[in-house]
């Protein structure tokens, strides 16, 4: 089946350097908390939507409001839907929740993209090996889907790829109604270092220098009900 898409490209976000240092050892475990707050809710770009912003209108769902209705997001001119997902912390990716539908609409192949260092749009993505595939059910309950947790370790963004639905090619349209995400995250302080030069400088002369300060967390975010999973 041919498929012509209103294409557009989002800016890429090359984060390689600050994936390369390790802070393993820095990031609170936190294996039944949900990712919220640390998503980039105004980043996110989402290509073949019907309606401008519902894809990012169904991130910003609180746990609360997963099996809410509305907002959904619906593909436009056909099944496919690529999504842009930026974070304002580092994570450990461990799950991926979503909410469907039990009809020919709900996604059934969805490819995942971590950490992309270009702008991905439908072409890229059919082309590029995807860091991880995922074939999800056709069922209208909430799916926690697992992840290859030492593929998704040091994770900044992650583009999301709705291949196809389970309508063989025949229905046009696919619907989400909630995606969510669970993991550990690691607050960055981007607070750039100050360093004074000094011959024979006495201490007692300087406060401590301030410098990028990593802190460690996790939790549940969101306006109203923010439940526990």
């Amino acid at each position: 089946m041919s498929h012509c898409h209103n294409e557009h490209s989002h800016a890429g976000h090359d984060h390689s350097e600050g994936a390369a240092h390790d802070h393993s050892d820095d990031i609170t475990p936190a294996l039944q908390n949900q990712i919220y707050s640390q998503i980039d809710f105004d980043a996110i770009t989402t290509l073949n939507e019907s309606v401008p912003q519902s894809g990012a209108a169904v991130l910003k769902k609180t746990w609360a409001e997963r099996t809410d209705e509305e907002p959904e997001v619906v593909s436009d001119v056909d099944e496919q839907l690529l999504m842009h997902i930026p974070f304002t912390a580092q994570l450990r990716l461990h799950t991926i929740i979503i909410r469907t539908s039990n009809s020919p609409s709900a996604p059934q192949t969805l490819h995942l993209f971590a950490n992309s260092t270009s702008s991905l749009d439908f072409s890229a993505a059919a082309d590029l090996a995807p860091t991880q595939t995922l074939q999800l059910s056709r069922t209208s309950e909430v799916q926690e889907v697992a992840v290859k947790r030492a593929l998704f370790s040091t994770l900044r963004t992650l583009d999301l790829f709705v291949e196809d639905n389970f309508s063989n090619g025949e229905e046009d349209e696919t619907r989400i109604g909630y995606i969510g995400f669970k993991g550990e995250w690691m607050k960055l302080n981007r607070e750039p270092v100050q360093v004074l030069y000094e011959s024979a400088a006495n201490p007692k002369d300087h406060k401590l220098a301030s410098g990028v300060g990593v802190g460690t967390g996790s939790g549940i975010g969101g306006a109203g009900g923010r439940d526990g999973l």
